[in-house]
């Protein structure tokens, strides 16, 4: 089944890996479910069932015109899990952005068949620098990604923000050449409309009410040189609005600590899931 059809008809390409206990993998911003395939891999070859998807207007998933809020973005995690019967005794897990969509499913569908989550390098609880968010990211950064998406997509991200996701810098680069090649592809596979839309979404939407509503054990896994979405804002904020809640820091680990950390983060994955 490589396709699940959501309740507005929008189709999304669904990557279904081995059995046991479900664990959903929702990736992050602009790239798709490829980018977990490490983890993925990993955890089905540990008796866990990987299932990660394409998000709405990326990869090899349907474009629609609207849905790039994160209410519909849940309602689409939902249909998943209904769709591949992941409703019971499931863990979702969201890189970068995919964090909106678990606090989100959380509270608007009441957490409904999860019994674990967790927060990779997520965007919870609030990205926007506000009064009440001093840490957050200025909407100057978000306005200059805008523009570097519409004036030229595959340069900004080739040369601008797929080598920042990645800690490169003058003096270290911790992927190769091939690595920023491939993440630069993965994310020209999403449209424009949804790569404008979804930044709009993980830039503005607050999650604060939403950190109440984790009320099963929770991962929380950040880097603290993310410079994408800086620590104190994001990984620190929400360890602290939600109760009971593990932070792992990884000491001056990126933003694609999925990729730079990626045997260390399947580690933890794998152990967070054993308790």
């Amino acid at each position: 089944m490589p396709y699940v059809k959501t309740r507005d008809g929008t189709d999304l390409y669904v990557k279904d890996w081995g059995s046991g206990r479900p664990v959903i993998l929702l990736h992050g911003w602009p790239l798709n479910a490829d980018s977990w395939d490490p983890q993925a891999m990993a955890l089905a070859d540990a008796g866990f069932r990987a299932i990660a998807y394409d998000r709405r207007g990326f990869g090899r998933s349907g474009q629609p015109w609207n849905g790039y809020d994160y209410d519909t973005l849940s309602d689409d995690l939902a249909d998943v899990m209904a769709a591949t019967g992941a409703e019971q005794d499931a863990t979702i897990v969201g890189f970068s952005m995919g964090g909106g969509e678990v606090a989100r499913y959380m509270s608007r569908h009441g957490g409904k068949g999860v019994i674990a989550a967790a927060l990779i390098a997520s965007v919870v609880p609030y990205m926007l620098q506000t009064d009440d968010n001093p840490h957050g990211t200025p909407q100057s950064t978000f306005d200059q990604i805008a523009d570097g998406i519409r004036t030229d997509r595959a340069k900004f991200f080739h040369d601008t923000f797929v080598p920042q996701f990645y800690g490169v810098g003058m003096i270290s680069s911790p992927v190769s050449q091939e690595q920023i090649d491939h993440s630069t592809a993965l994310a020209m596979m999403a449209g424009l409309k949804p790569t404008l839309a979804c930044a709009e979404a993980f830039g503005h939407t607050d999650f604060r009410p939403d950190l109440a509503s984790f009320r099963v054990p929770t991962l929380i896994v950040h880097g603290t040189g993310d410079k994408t979405v800086p620590i104190d804002a994001s990984g620190r904020a929400a360890a602290k609005g939600i109760a009971g809640s593990q932070l792992v820091e990884y000491e001056g680990a990126p933003h694609g600590l999925n990729v730079t950390e990626s045997d260390r983060l399947t580690r933890d994955l794998l152990t967070f899931l054993g308790r």
